[in-house]
């Protein structure tokens, strides 16, 4: 399977820049599936129902999200009600919308996409490793399921690099996603799983992290906090991987991180 994952999408520049890629995306990889995270798409906070559907309508296939995907409150009823967007699986099982979906290909091929937070400088939330494990019980590689995609959005590397670890051999891939910075550290693991600490952005990048820089600026030296970040609307660039998994056995067969 060909699987392609582009990173958190930041504001109008995130948007413009994977949405104008899509198809030259598809076909230059023959990609089977392309995941997008959408967390940060709704002026860098949050993504609403219609900027999801535009990235459903225009050949994206599965959206991620992350710690901001509360921040749309009309998002909320979208999660429901759509199986092609997923936000953290190790919420309560209580909170509107799926942590995990499997999506299928024409050719009958099914890969399981989940994500789950990270708790290293992040909000309480349940142990992603055991969440996955409970999660997991139902699936294997190679005997119930083509491939198994793991974003882990989460602040800290060591944290994201145990999880990659701790996986490794049980899923097809995990991918790191939320600090807005592509690491150079793509490669497949020992046991046969690909892995990454952070995909990148798809947004400016002659900003901090996607937003104007003057007011993370003005925060850094006066530990002022008045100004209201402001998302870059134009010059966007896509950060993603590109990952094939062996069709007997679900696992990696490379990764490779690419920009446009």
């Amino acid at each position: 399977m060909k699987i392609i994952y582009c990173g958190d999408v930041v504001g109008r520049a995130g948007r413009d820049a994977v949405l104008n890629n899509l198809k030259n995306m598809r076909q230059k990889y023959n990609a089977d599936v392309i995941i997008v995270n959408i967390e940060n798409a709704a002026h860098g906070f949050g993504v609403t129902p219609g900027i999801a559907k535009e990235f459903l309508e225009s050949g994206t296939d599965v959206l991620t999200t992350g710690n901001h995907v509360w921040q749309q409150r009309d998002i909320l009823p979208f999660l429901d009600e759509n199986k092609r967007i997923i936000r953290p699986l190790n919420y309560p099982e209580t909170c509107c919308g799926r942590g995990y979906t499997e999506f299928e290909l024409p050719n009958g091929k099914r890969i399981l996409i989940t994500q789950v937070l990270g708790r290293v400088f992040m909000e309480s939330i349940d142990n992603p490793a055991l969440t996955l494990d409970k999660l997991l019980k139902s699936y294997s590689l190679g005997r119930n399921i083509d491939a198994i995609f793991v974003d882990i959005h989460a602040e800290c590397t060591s944290e994201k690099l145990s999880l990659g670890y701790y996986m490794d051999g049980r899923v097809s891939v995990v991918a790191g996603t939320h600090t807005h910075v592509p690491t150079a550290d793509a490669k497949v693991l020992p046991n046969g799983t690909a892995y990454i600490t952070d995909v990148g952005m798809c947004g400016n990048y002659d900003s901090v992290l996607g937003f104007d820089k003057q007011a993370p600026i003005d925060r850094l030296c006066q530990k002022y906090n008045g100004n209201r970040l402001e998302v870059c609307r134009t010059n966007g660039t896509v950060w993603g991987i590109y990952v094939e998994t062996d069709d007997t056995t679900g696992l990696a067969k490379t990764i490779e991180q690419f920009s446009i």
